[in-house]
Parts: C-alpha cells; structure tokens; sequence
C-alpha cells in the first residue's frame, strides 16, 4: 500500500506562488508515474500535470505551463509543484496522486493524497 500527503497549500494574493509538497510511504518503489490534479468547487478534477520517477519525463497541463512546474527529490520520495503567478481560476484543492504504471492526464490514478486547499484572491 501507498500513503501520499500533500501540503503547502494556503491563501495568497494574484500573482504570488506557493509550493505543494506530496510525501509517498509504503512501497513507493513500485511507483512509475507521480502527478498533481485539482479540483475548483463545482468542477470535476482536472489534470495539473504529471512526472514519471527513473528517468523523469513531465508532461504539463495546457492551462498552467509556463507558470507551474513539476520537479521530483529522489531521496526525500517527494513530489513538488511549483506554482508562480498564480490567478484567482487556481483556487482548488490540489490532490497529488501516484501509479504503478506509465499514466498521462487520464484519472484513473491508483493512488490519491488527501488534498490540499489553495485560494487565490483577486
């Protein structure tokens, strides 16, 4: 079994950043793929993007590249979401998720955080 747990989300203004965290626990050496979706109120869970573990390969969502980036820290089996100037269409709680297997945006992820809120005011 895997334990994923998101944190760093919070309150910030336009145009800030913010920093998620998601540690993985228990047999993360079975992991391949490692990804961020959100989910606004009222919406359905969308892709953020998405990191593979070896030889890391990202993929990002159309709606954030060039402001949000996806990075890996081997050691720490942690995974990091960058997010700079951040709008008010950001507001959502940010899930992490993880897969055994090779997964793009699709979100049938088999593992899934808890989530983390993040607000962004106008």
């Amino acid at each position: 079994q895997v334990q994923l747990v998101e944190s760093g989300g919070g309150l910030v203004q336009a145009g800030g950043s913010l920093r998620l965290s998601c540690a993985a626990s228990g047999r993360t050496s079975d992991l391949y793929t490692r990804a961020w979706f959100r989910q606004a109120p009222g919406k359905e869970r969308e892709f953020v993007a998405r990191i593979t573990w070896s030889s890391p390969n990202i993929y990002t969502a159309d709606a954030v590249k060039g402001r949000f980036t996806i990075s890996r820290d081997i050691p720490k089996n942690t995974v990091y979401l960058q997010m700079n100037s951040l709008k008010p269409e950001d507001t959502a709680v940010y899930y992490c998720a993880a897969d055994p297997s090779s997964k793009w945006d699709s979100i049938d992820y088999r593992y899934w955080g808890q989530g983390t809120l993040v607000t962004v005011s106008s």
